[in-house]
């Protein structure tokens, strides 16, 4: 005698055209968490206390600024370190890639870039004004 299937048979999951389950139409995609009480994270408290983090371009102008002399770039990322503006995330050359990321402004944003070149491999602050 054949064996009969189940006709009460769960449901197959609802598949897009790549063949992955979907959620269905009806379900609640993220069920919200039974304590709904939100308190700021350690990450939320440090980041609300703490100054902005600069980047190694905001760091190279500032110091070009605050310097009022041209610099290499070599130069700049000695400086930055020093005072804290800035260090590289474990980068090899970040002096190359300062280099490349001011040449960058220059080019682009022309008149209005913080920088200018002075001389080979050297890079002062555009003076406002």
């Amino acid at each position: 005698m054949a064996t009969t299937q189940n006709a009460t048979k769960a449901p197959k999951a609802t598949t897009n055209s790549r063949g992955r389950a979907v959620p269905k139409a009806n379900a609640p995609l993220d069920p919200k968490p039974a304590n709904t009480h939100h308190t700021k994270g350690t990450a939320e408290l440090a980041t609300a206390s703490a100054p902005a983090k600069l980047s190694a371009l905001d760091a190279a102008a500032l110091v070009l600024v605050e310097a009022g002399i041209p610099m290499n770039t070599k130069q700049l990322i000695e400086v930055m370190a020093a005072k804290g503006y800035w260090s590289s995330p474990a980068g090899r050359t970040p002096h190359a890639t300062l280099y490349s990321a001011i040449a960058r402004e220059i080019c682009v944003k022309k008149n209005e870039s913080r920088f200018h070149k002075t001389a080979r491999g050297h890079f002062a602050a555009t003076p406002n004004g």
